[in-house]
């Protein structure tokens, strides 16, 4: 798989797959531009070498159809505040006026397609529309790392058409899982929480071969301590969900659910409450001071920390604790650290604690599927 370093870029027009699926409010206002702040080395490394730049991205789902709000403007006024130099911005990704645009680009000149999901044939990895795209360019860059679980266009379909790598950012992930993936200092300790519990089950079972602890928070550790037969039994959790958890050895020692918890009464009182004595009438959402103290032990001795996933519902004040003390023991233990996760990198870069971590990846799905396959389709499409 070639690197961005491994092409003659002068002069040439480069297509780069970007990902700046960025957090919108009502207004359109960004967010957090942490995914857009990461790609700015690699396009500043294409302007170094003169090459001519064209950015494409997509934004939220659209479904396949050309929608105001999700167009990628706001990306380009923040893209400006970034490089010192002007972004032109194409009303749509593909067709003849666009082609025609990127050959009379100059070098170092950069133009931002609009919403590559604005057109279906994206997210159905269309052949003539990667073919579409392709045609805007001599060397094609993936540098999403965060979205290169996706068999989409833009990532499987271009590299059959162009000569093909990936770009810094990218390269810079794969550095910082292979510390997780290839001999990792020992002990490796995996913290897993947050929702979505469907896209976990599978890299839980790896790390249960692989790390040597796994803590469990969040719905992942509700339905693990449901099947362990807790008083937790009553919370509603897809059957079919369930039956994949039961593939889990519930009684190794590496696997660490919560002890105690953070529930909120039918009443509305917040209260720490032991887990086998939790009522029907509660609902946790945090892990308790117990169990905080239980992780941040094994934290302290690790050596290698990989976390993704907040361990609370931290989008509300009462239940950041849990969350926020073990982000601090992971500080203090002095370990490699990796966190990645759209909820829980917004977390620490909201407490000012994210540049404290070794590294701070841009993915969540995406990153799960690799520390579990150790591939990813699009790392695929860009060796073959």
């Amino acid at each position: 798989m070639k690197s961005i370093k491994d092409f003659n870029l002068k002069n040439k027009r480069v297509l780069m797959r970007c990902d700046f699926d960025v957090p919108l409010d009502e207004k359109g206002n960004i967010l957090d531009d942490f995914r857009i702040k990461k790609a700015i080395p690699t396009i500043k490394y294409l302007i170094k070498k003169q090459a001519k730049i064209i950015l494409m991205a997509h934004l939220d789902k659209p479904g396949g159809k050309k929608i105001k709000k999700f167009s990628l403007g706001p990306i380009q006024e923040k893209l400006l505040e970034y490089l010192d130099c002007s972004v032109t911005m194409a009303n749509d990704c593909i067709g003849k006026k666009i082609e025609d645009w990127t050959y009379q680009m100059q070098a170092g000149e950069i133009l931002l397609l609009e919403n590559l999901r604005f057109h279906k044939q994206e997210e159905e990895n269309n052949e003539k529309f990667a073919h579409k795209l392709a045609n805007l360019a001599d060397i094609y860059l993936n540098d999403a790392f965060a979205t290169s679980h996706r068999k989409h266009a833009s990532f499987i379909g271009i590299p059959r058409f162009l000569p093909s790598g990936i770009g810094l950012l990218f390269e810079q992930e794969l550095k910082a899982f292979d510390k997780i993936l290839k001999n990792p200092r020992r002990p490796l300790v995996i913290i897993i929480g947050g929702s979505k519990i469907e896209s976990k089950i599978e890299p839980i079972n790896e790390f249960l071969e692989k790390a040597d602890f796994v803590l469990l928070a969040g719905e992942i550790a509700n339905t693990v301590l449901q099947l362990k037969q807790s008083s937790l039994a009553q919370i509603s959790v897809e059957k079919e969900i369930v039956d994949e958890v039961r593939t889990f050895e519930l009684t190794n020692p590496k696997l660490k659910p919560p002890l105690d918890g953070v529930a909120a009464l039918n009443n509305g009182v917040v209260k720490e409450i032991k887990l086998t004595t939790l009522k029907k009438q509660a609902s946790v959402f945090d892990i308790g001071p117990e169990t905080a103290k239980l992780f941040s032990d094994i934290i302290f001795k690790a050596k290698t920390i990989f976390w993704s996933g907040p361990l609370g519902k931290v989008e509300d004040e009462r239940f950041i604790n849990g969350t926020l003390n073990i982000a601090k023991a992971i500080i203090k233990s002095m370990a490699f650290s990796l966190v990645g996760g759209g909820d829980t990198v917004s977390f620490l870069r909201k407490h000012n604690l994210a540049d404290k971590f070794s590294y701070v990846s841009t993915a969540g799905g995406a990153m799960l599927e690799y520390l579990s396959k150790g591939t990813l389709p699009a790392i695929e499409a860009l060796k073959s």
